[in-house]
């Protein structure tokens, strides 16, 4: 009987050792099958990532073309133009390796096979454009209509790339689903065979590790990623602000040129008018009615004939006297001829000046001007109590200076038409306070932004060079 008992304690055993090796093989297959998981799904990751990485570039890359391209219109450098071509370089090259990567998908390629025809598109339309403005040395209608089009077409660009990025996303998410599920299932049997057998929770720690050291090195992948994605953020936003910098002067030259246009056609019958006025006046005798209607067209074509001369002096090429001063003294003097503005609206000053300020050669009169016209904008745009801070910055071998208010802001629309002439948001305003500070600015080959935020203020950062 004793003989029996030990039989059935050594039979019991042995199926208890064949079951916890059963257990720990079938543990062993799942492991294995889930590693294999893991590393397609991580193979997918990357080529998901190398994708929209690819498809990132290509925009960089069509964004710094058409950058250069309408700098090259403006300036008529061939650097540009130099440019211009590198990008459309890397653009083809980043095109034929995101070809590769994609080779076995037969949606995305379509979908590459349409964006390929709107970037072939984009670059013919901007080479009719250049070899129109070879021809004409001037930016015609022709060459703005262009530049028009040239826009909706980079907006056909970003539609179509954030269609595949979006599609690759949605691809990966789908096979990310499936090995979740999959994982699921393992993870159970993964807990029935700890439960048998002991050695397993062995096992389950080494699984652990295993995995843990997956997550810190995916972990450190993704941070690599990150780092990466914020870098081309970077690059698109600095591209996006050169953009918004050249066609805002672009809308300073075609000004000009409409300026100049309107003063020669409004002119010429404005001096016709006077003759004839004074002819009339000579002739007709001295009523009282006749004198006042003499007295009112005299006052209305001066009034118009100002109008005319203030709009050309927002886009006139100036002549400057430079010389070398420090920015810091020259905003203090601007500050001194505003300060009753400040006592009057009890608005609080503050200043931040870099020390040690290079010198920089200016027209010292003329870019007091500009100051000021700023300066007094910010104090008109804030109620009483308010702040001003102005403060200086050498960056970049540049000196920077910001004047910034704690007023009403702007709103987007209002900015778009900054800098326009005769623009205001002020009742009493003419609207050539800060287009004219924009021309000597621009005279000065310096710089003028502005950030604004509606009800939190506004802030314009004038760069000028050394």
């Amino acid at each position: 009987m004793i003989k029996h008992f030990f039989n059935k304690i050594a039979t019991r055993t042995r199926i208890g050792f064949l079951a916890a090796f059963f257990l720990l093989f079938v543990s062993y297959i799942l492991t294995f099958i889930s590693t294999r998981k893991v590393k397609t799904q991580d193979y997918w990751m990357a080529h998901t990532s190398e994708v929209v990485h690819d498809l990132d570039n290509i925009l960089a890359f069509i964004t710094k073309a058409e950058s250069e391209f309408r700098g090259y219109l403006i300036t008529a450098d061939n650097r540009f133009m130099a440019d211009y071509d590198q990008s459309i370089r890397s653009t083809d090259s980043t095109f034929l390796r995101l070809k590769n990567t994609i080779a076995n998908d037969t949606v995305q390629r379509k979908n590459l096979d349409v964006l390929h025809l709107l970037i072939k598109n984009k670059f013919t339309e901007i080479k009719k454009i250049v070899y129109n403005f070879l021809s004409t040395k001037k930016l015609s209608a022709v060459v703005l209509e262009g530049n028009i089009e040239g826009i909706n077409k980079t907006k056909e660009i970003q539609d179509q790339i954030s269609k595949m990025k979006y599609e690759e996303n949605a691809l990966w998410n789908e096979r990310s689903e499936k090995v979740s599920e999959y994982s699921g299932v393992i993870q159970i049997l993964n807990i029935l065979s700890i439960i048998v057998a002991v050695f397993l929770t062995i096992y389950s720690l080494l699984v652990y590790n295993k995995e843990n050291k997956g997550k810190l090195k995916a972990s450190k992948k993704a941070e690599v990623y990150k780092l990466q994605l914020q870098e081309r953020v970077t690059q698109l936003a600095k591209l996006n602000t050169e953009l918004i910098e050249l066609r805002r002067l672009e809308k300073y030259v075609v000004t000009g040129r409409i300026a100049r246009v309107i003063a020669h056609e409004v002119r010429n019958p404005l001096t016709n008018i006077n003759l004839a006025c004074e002819q009339l006046h000579s002739e007709l005798n001295g009523d009282e009615s006749n004198e006042m209607l003499f007295n009112m067209i005299s006052r209305n074509s001066e009034r118009i004939n100002q109008l005319v001369s203030d709009l050309l002096n927002t886009t006139r090429v100036e002549e400057f006297n430079f010389s070398e001063v420090s920015i810091n003294k020259v905003l203090d003097e601007t500050i001194e001829q505003a300060l009753d503005r400040f006592k009057l609206n009890q608005i609080k000053l503050v200043k931040d000046y870099a020390e040690n300020m290079p010198l920089i050669s200016v027209d010292i009169q003329k870019i007091k001007i500009a100051f000021l016209n700023i300066i007094v904008n910010a104090i008109e745009a804030i109620e009483k109590n308010g702040v001003i801070r102005i403060e200086t910055q050498y960056l970049n071998g540049k000196c920077v200076a910001k004047i910034s208010d704690n007023g009403k802001g702007m709103t987007q629309s209002e900015m778009d038409r900054l800098f326009e002439p005769y623009f205001t948001t002020k009742e009493k305003g003419n609207g050539l306070g800060l287009a004219n500070s924009q021309n000597i600015i621009l005279g000065h080959e310096g710089r003028i932004s502005a950030e604004s935020e509606h009800g939190k203020g506004t802030t314009f950062t004038i760069t000028l060079n050394k």
